[in-house]
């Protein structure tokens, strides 16, 4: 028999088993989205899900195809600690997140300046706008340097700003005191967020 194709080994909602009560309960949600924070039901156990660093879903090693059932899952995640679970009110499983898990994709500007305002969308439609309540963050690698930049979605929740839209950000990237220091970084919503000090630039 001929290996299955890419799009066959796509996990489709009806062939995932034993998931259905956690999509029914972010379904009964509706838009606004469910208090996970406000649920705590006993641990369940760990589920073989996994949020690649990409952003990509998979189950059972198997990428989840269907974007409509990823944004379902992704509205009942919650961060204790340093692990996550998909949590309902009856239930609450664990799942891998490589690094963080969401992603922003993209992201719109309006204004200029200290009055400028950046809103990230997320691979899930999540929609954030840096500022005071969602704060920007860059760690750099100890080795590399290599910097990775995040974004608060909600809660403890951070989406991994992908390389694309962070080039985007260090083209609106301005120099600005903080504490004496001088620093290279964005303005959202009257709030300055570093990225690197002046000095350490090439």
């Amino acid at each position: 028999m001929a290996n299955p194709t890419e799009s066959q080994k796509i996990v489709k909602a009806s062939k995932i088993s034993g998931t259905d009560s956690l999509a029914n309960a972010a379904r009964l949600a509706g838009k606004k989205g469910p208090p996970v924070h406000l649920w705590n039901p006993e641990f369940c156990g760990d589920l073989d899900m996994r949020i690649a660093r990409d952003g990509t879903w998979f189950y059972l090693g198997t990428p989840i195809g269907r974007k409509p059932l990823v944004k379902l899952f992704s509205s009942i995640i919650r961060k204790d600690g340093d692990d996550y679970f998909l949590v309902t009110p009856v239930e609450k499983v664990g799942i891998t997140v490589d690094d963080a898990p969401f992603v922003a994709v993209d992201f719109d500007v309006a204004g200029e300046g200290e009055a400028q305002v950046i809103t990230f969308t997320t691979q899930v439609d999540d929609v954030a706008e840096a500022g005071p309540d969602r704060p920007l963050r860059v760690e750099r690698d100890a080795k590399t340097g290599e910097p990775s930049p995040y974004i608060l979605i909600r809660a403890n929740l951070e989406a991994l700003i992908d390389r694309k839209s962070f080039y985007r950000l260090v083209e609106l990237a301005v120099h600005h005191e903080v504490d004496g220091q001088s620093w290279f970084g964005i303005w959202s919503s009257g709030v300055f967020f570093r990225i690197i000090p002046t000095d350490e630039l090439d």
